[in-house]
């Protein structure tokens, strides 16, 4: 007699991403879980209420990615990443300005540059055309730097005059007046923004996170969590912003009944009071939402900016290397703090400069911290972007100490352009490396997005072929097969967080987080990567998106 189960897939190429990368054509699942994964025989094994014949279709582990953040939508917000055009970009201002009415704020986030016909960046003059009686900023994607209009600026009281803020920079035109332009410094204009409330952007935030299951994520990590809404006396803050922190991510997984993927939160450091009243750390949780480490507070800018830390000048602009955020003393107290309380690190450092001093930080952190849940061996800290490839002694240390890194193989693809423009000859080969950490050095390593772009589809793309957009190849022998590239963005990211046993391949006792492509990652040709949509997610053994029935907006900055 035939066992039962819950559902039995069936019919398929089934990744499963197990030690030996097997490949099978059935899966069952009872109670959440994998029961067994095999052959057709196993369609006579079990019985269950739904069966689904693939018809040969892909079905896989859900992708897990390693540093993601959800964005909630202001209702003083323009779809940014909607416009093609100055054109169409002042449009969305005057409409949003009619909406609002003059003086009031207008917002947004997700432009970059190449979405323009322009090709540029937008400035205060472009802003200035579509709203002249509104303050404006626009926050690019990546959000190391954010544009404002004249009146932002004014309201700012940033001119000619003003020097450049601690750990930002302020861009010119060759008139020497402001751009609009800031670096790393958003909140110069967004402390002057009113604050949304919680119960109106709570509803973009589910939006967001359902949208994600379209992608075929069915984890991830909140890269911009933090703990400001607890409790004063627990470590909160007494008027927090309105974001996605730990508390809201319970209530909201509770209220939709965990059909949303599993989140990991990040925590940004609140200071070592705030940190240790908490009371709880890295681990606490349950299956869908858990907390994750300290991070990703940033020890160097990004090229979004560009203020990443190089051990080297930018091209083209001699004496710049960009800017570090810390001393060498802040960041050390920030690590041995954390760690003493029981904190995995996950620290932003994209520039070799940042990552040096990063792990050299991590290094006398792990040596003088000590916790009978975290031995030296088992801390999992991990460096955050890890853009720039550093020294060798800094790859050697970071092996010797089990140092971990979480990656975003996309950043290769989508800021092609800004590395062409401020990176020499060897950074440029070598930028966003996998090959090198992870064959050479031995190195574990996770992937991730970062939101530019969301979508795995293209990370995978860029970490097998090394390609910009423009199609061309940079440092070919830091791309890996398909396979690793498919396990760094499946099975790699649960061990961040401890979950290996739990998800991440399809294996029997682990949840079943599953997706159905309609074509084969590691056969299809290359370029088809980028299109390459997903069918189905389930998230514990639950059907949560159906391409063919599922309307979702895209949400993509």
């Amino acid at each position: 007699m035939a066992a039962d189960a819950d559902l039995v897939l069936y019919n398929a190429h089934v990744i499963t991403v197990d030690p030996k990368f097997s490949i099978q054509s059935t899966v069952v699942v009872k109670d959440g879980k994998i029961l067994a994964v095999g052959s057709s025989k196993l369609t006579k094994t079990y019985h269950a209420p739904t069966q689904i014949d693939l018809h040969g279709k892909t079905l896989m582990p859900g992708f897990v990615d390693t540093h993601l953040h959800p964005m909630a939508k202001s209702p003083r917000a323009i779809e940014v990443t909607s416009a093609h055009s100055m054109a169409e970009l002042q449009e969305l201002l005057r409409k949003k300005a009619a909406e609002l009415g003059p003086a009031e704020w207008i917002t947004g986030s997700g432009w970059q540059e190449i979405q323009f016909e322009e090709n540029r960046n937008p400035t205060r003059d472009d802003l200035d055309l579509g709203a002249p009686n509104n303050p404006v900023v626009l926050t690019r994607a990546g959000g190391h730097s954010s544009v404002g209009n004249s009146m932002a600026l004014r309201l700012a009281h940033i001119d000619r005059q003003t020097p450049d803020p601690a750990t930002g920079l302020i861009e010119h035109r060759a008139d020497g007046e402001p751009n609009g332009i800031i670096r790393e410094r958003s909140d110069l204009y967004f402390k002057l923004v009113p604050r949304d409330k919680w119960e109106d952007v709570k509803q973009s935030y589910v939006d967001r996170l359902r949208w994600l299951l379209s992608l075929g994520i069915t984890s991830f990590f909140d890269a911009s969590g933090s703990i400001d809404d607890e409790p004063v006396d627990r470590g909160g803050i007494a008027d927090p912003p309105p974001n996605l922190t730990f508390r809201r991510a319970k209530e909201i997984y509770a209220e939709q009944h965990f059909a949303l993927p599993r989140v990991t939160m990040y925590i940004s450091y609140p200071g070592p009071q705030r940190l240790k009243a908490f009371g709880h750390h890295t681990g606490y949780g349950d299956e869908f939402v858990r907390i994750g480490p300290i991070g990703e507070n940033a020890v160097d800018g990004g090229f979004t900016g560009p203020t990443a830390w190089l051990l080297a000048d930018y091209k083209g602009q001699p004496g710049f290397r960009g800017k570090g955020r810390f001393s060498d003393a802040e960041l050390q107290a920030m690590v041995n703090d954390a760690g003493q309380l029981g904190w995995q690190m996950g620290l932003h450092c994209i520039g070799d400069a940042a990552i040096v001093q990063t792990i050299q930080a991590y290094d006398r952190g792990l040596q003088t911290t000590h916790s009978e849940e975290h031995a030296r061996l088992d801390r999992r800290w991990f460096t955050d972007h890890f853009t720039i490839l550093p020294p060798d002694a800094t790859l050697e240390l970071m092996l010797e100490d089990n140092i971990m890194i979480a990656q975003q193989p996309n950043f290769e693809y989508d800021l092609e352009d800004r590395y062409e423009a401020t990176l020499d000859p060897w950074r440029l080969e070598h930028n966003n490396p996998v090959a090198t950490p992870s064959g050479k050095f031995h190195l574990f390593v996770a992937f991730g997005s970062d939101n530019l772009p969301i979508g795995p589809m293209v990370g995978l793309y860029a970490a097998t072929t090394r390609k910009g957009r423009s199609g061309a190849v940079h440092g070919a022998e830091e791309a890996v097969s398909r396979e690793t590239a498919i396990r760094m963005y499946t099975a790699a990211g649960p061990y961040l967080s401890w979950e290996e046993k739990l998800k991440g391949t399809l294996e029997a006792g682990k949840v079943a987080d599953l997706i159905v492509l309609p074509q084969d990652p590691l056969t299809v040709p290359a370029e088809q990567l980028l299109t390459l949509k997903v069918d189905m997610t389930f998230v514990n053994g639950n059907l949560v998106y159906d391409r063919s029935t599922t309307q979702l907006p895209d949400l993509n900055p």
